[in-house]
């Protein structure tokens, strides 16, 4: 549909009548200075950008939540809900503070506190009007009260009748729109000379006149409106619209107007506090920091309700909402217990790669109310390892990369499927499920030679070294990465000193931060190692701690010297436990 234009009278006449605001919108904050330049922008005949609007079916009508145009703002006003049945709705997507600002200037009114007095003082707010002085010369000098806006016309809020005299004659800007026809402004024109002050010279008679034509031709000749209506039934296809349509103003995501919908549909309290504050909570209040947002929480109420798992607006319906709002204590509660898990295994804001591969462990987990995967039962501990060993798989092969819709689905349907016959996480079946387009979902062979190039500092190299650690408890101290044989021995001036080749030191130092030497210490542990002679803690290991860490008993090779070759000594034990996770005994 293309453009079209109406006057600022017509459209006024079907506000709150025919033209309504969809939840999206945000509420009115325009200020008062800006009501005033709008209107003089207006009178000098400055064009103010299209609007955009929204027409509505019935069935969309009793889906989405509507709202009227605040004519008579206060402070912390909020847009009444609209009573629509019976009417053709039309939703305005763009333009709300324009006309809410239209509304205030001709039919309404804005609140302004008195300066000096408290705000919670009964009568330090008062209802102001806009009124125009019609002696004001548009073509002299501005006022210096006007000078900082640019405006010329002499536009005042009041909060009661400004007195006129020979200087100023006031004019209740809003009467304007009971004089549409041409007779009735003579008629105004007539009436507003005959009580002007008598010291009013001819000149200012004819100022008032001009004033009064042109303010009539901005209200109801000139059609200043120009707007387009979308007509689309696709609620999704209309917040795109709506969030390119405001990306010069305050940004907002299609999220944040999503928000808005649900909230607007949630019936007991408020659906934005509900969910801010439980994403602050496990960001925030855990044992390790998270760094979850508000869209991972709404599509984890799609997919543990059993709805569509596609994040778009069209599955949050008023039915599935009311669902989503009934089961939002369980849902809060297994997510908690989710990243209680998470954190338990060391995984947090810097190393979870995946916010969707943790899904499928939330709906496992709000299908076994009060299982926490960290107890001492066979089994907590059994699901707990089988838990952790797929997430690891997972992340470390990118299951959950790109669009991952397809994938959530398949393996909720999986835990569905599996939970008929037993209470134990299907490890093994997700393995299999997952498998699409030839990616796979387990570390092998060939992922096993990718995870040993990696170094330190990468996100991934904790996750793979965790694989090696299945039954390491993290929920008592933080786990570091941490040398095995200390980068310091390996530094290039220590190097240099031993007189060794350029390809030796080169050699060393493109040993020292590989998979190979690193492990995974508590973090009291790691400050102690720090604290010894390298000689002194290695040789002070025992030979469990050595399988532990899978580290070889060659002396020969502890030190810096040696550290290409104890890296690839280490290497092969790495690839013989990454090799043996992924064998049919070890899912069973």
């Amino acid at each position: 549909m293309s453009y079209a234009t109406m006057t600022i009278g017509d459209l006024l006449g079907d506000v709150n009548a025919r033209y309504f605001l969809p939840a999206i919108q945000r509420p009115f904050v325009w200020k008062t200075e800006q009501i005033i330049t709008l209107m003089d922008s207006l009178m000098k005949g400055y064009p103010i950008s299209s609007l955009m609007f929204w027409a509505v079916d019935e069935d969309l009508k009793q889906e989405l939540k509507i709202y009227n145009f605040v004519e008579h703002w206060k402070p912390g006003m909020q847009n009444p809900a609209a009573a629509v049945n019976g009417r053709d709705v039309t939703l305005v997507l763009d333009g709300q503070q324009r006309i809410t600002s239209l509304l205030i200037a001709l039919r309404g009114s804005y609140a302004e506190k008195a300066k000096h007095k408290r705000s919670s003082s009964l009568d330090a707010w008062s209802d102001k009007s806009l009124y125009i002085d019609l002696l004001t010369d548009p073509e002299s000098d501005y006022d210096e009260d006007d000078a900082e806006f640019g405006v010329s016309y002499g536009l005042r809020f009041h909060a009661l009748p400004p007195r006129s005299d020979h200087r100023h004659q006031w004019y209740r800007l809003g009467d304007i729109l009971n004089h549409r026809s041409p007779e009735k402004l003579e008629a105004l024109i007539e009436t507003t000379l005959g009580k002007v002050h008598h010291g009013v010279t001819p000149y200012e008679r004819t100022l008032i006149t001009s004033t009064l034509r042109r303010l009539h031709e901005v209200i109801w000749k000139d059609e200043v409106v120009n707007y387009y209506t979308e007509v689309s039934t696709s609620v999704d296809r209309v917040l795109d619209i709506f969030v390119r349509a405001n990306d010069g103003g305050t940004k907002l995501s299609k999220s944040d107007l999503l928000m808005s919908l649900i909230t607007s549909k949630w019936e007991n309290g408020s659906a934005r506090d509900a969910i801010f504050s439980f994403v602050d909570f496990i960001n925030t209040k855990l044992p390790q920091p998270n760094k979850i947002t508000k869209d991972f929480v709404l599509k984890s109420c799609l997919v543990l309700c059993g709805f569509d798992v596609k994040y778009n607006v069209s599955n949050f319906t008023l039915q599935s909402i009311a669902e989503i709002e009934r089961n939002w204590p369980d849902i809060r509660d297994a997510l908690e217990r989710t990243f209680r898990y998470l954190n338990g295994i060391g995984l947090n804001a810097e190393n979870l790669s995946s916010l969707n591969a943790v899904l499928p462990i939330a709906w496992f987990l709000y299908h076994a109310p009060g299982v926490t995967l960290r107890g001492s039962s066979e089994f907590d501990c059994s699901n707990g390892r089988a838990v952790q060993r797929w997430l690891i798989n997972s992340l470390l092969m990118g299951v959950f990369a790109g669009t991952s819709d397809r994938t959530i689905s398949t393996a909720r349907k999986t835990l569905k499927d599996a939970s008929y016959d037993s209470r134990s996480f299907p490890e093994a079946k997700l393995y299999h499920d997952l498998v699409q387009g030839g990616r796979m979902t387990q570390v092998d062979e060939r992922a096993v030679e990718d995870l040993l190039d990696l170094t330190y500092n990468k996100p991934r190299t904790f996750l793979a070294l965790s694989l090696l650690y299945g039954d390491l408890d993290f929920s008592g101290a933080m786990h570091h990465v941490d040398h095995i044989i200390p980068r310091a021995r390996a530094d290039r001036r220590v190097l240099m000193s031993m007189n060794l080749t350029e390809a030796r030191i080169r050699e060393i130092a493109g040993a020292v931060d590989r998979l190979g030497n690193l492990q995974l210490l508590p973090g009291q542990e790691n400050r102690e190692k720090a604290d010894l002679p390298f000689e002194s803690w290695i040789t002070g290991r025992s030979e469990a701690y050595r399988k532990r860490h899978l580290i070889a008993y060659e002396p020969d090779l502890w030190t810096a010297l040696m550290l290409p070759e104890f890296v690839r000594s280490r290497e092969r034990l790495i690839r013989e436990r990454l090799l043996t996770l992924t064998r049919p005994e070890v899912l069973a």
